[in-house]
């Protein structure tokens, strides 16, 4: 036996099911661009900063306890903050030509920072002698339902990283501008 829907059914159902879908709408994946100019050469810069384990140079971070080298999804970090808390990273793509790396965040508290399914990339380029630097991560909130609290909404997952990269570049700047 075989049914068959008439089209205009099938339209008019599609159509009621849209309201439905816009109201069970859950977070939306943010997006953190912070660029920094650093007065060094750029192979100067990357060789602080294309060590993947190695993260000594963030504000915040007491250890970096790195493993598997620059070998993207073999190498893995973990950071132990001077507050105590832990934040595991792996890399997924390194690109020494091009001085740029990707990395993930395997595992942390979202009292730490408040992000779900974080992952970014630096990329240390030339302009002139100088060198740019950018860093930009994708994120969702620490709280992955509707109706977050405000530890843990959009609006407190992108201060916080955005103020954990403003912090990390003009660390980094600070480090490779050092005479």
């Amino acid at each position: 036996m075989s049914f068959v829907i008439p089209r205009r059914a099938l339209i008019v159902a599609a159509v009621a099911l849209i309201p439905a879908a816009a109201f069970a709408h859950g977070p939306s994946r943010q997006k953190v661009v912070e660029k920094i100019e650093i007065d060094a050469p750029p192979a100067k810069v990357w060789a602080i900063v294309g060590n993947f384990g190695d993260l000594s140079w963030l504000p915040g971070v007491a250890k970096t306890e790195g493993t598997g080298g620059n070998t993207p999804d073999q190498a893995k970090r973990k950071l132990t903050l001077a507050n105590g808390g832990v934040i595991e990273e792996t890399l997924t793509k390194y690109d020494e030509a091009g001085q740029s790396l990707s990395y993930k965040i395997d595992s942390v508290d979202v009292k730490i920072l408040p992000v779900n399914n974080y992952s970014s990339t630096i990329t240390v380029k030339d302009v002139g002698g100088k060198t740019e630097v950018e860093w930009k991560g994708a994120f969702y909130r620490g709280f992955m339902n509707n109706d977050p609290p405000p530890e843990l909404s959009d609006e407190a997952s992108l201060k916080a990283v955005t103020d954990l990269y403003k912090a990390g570049l003009a660390s980094l700047k600070a480090k490779a501008e050092a005479k």
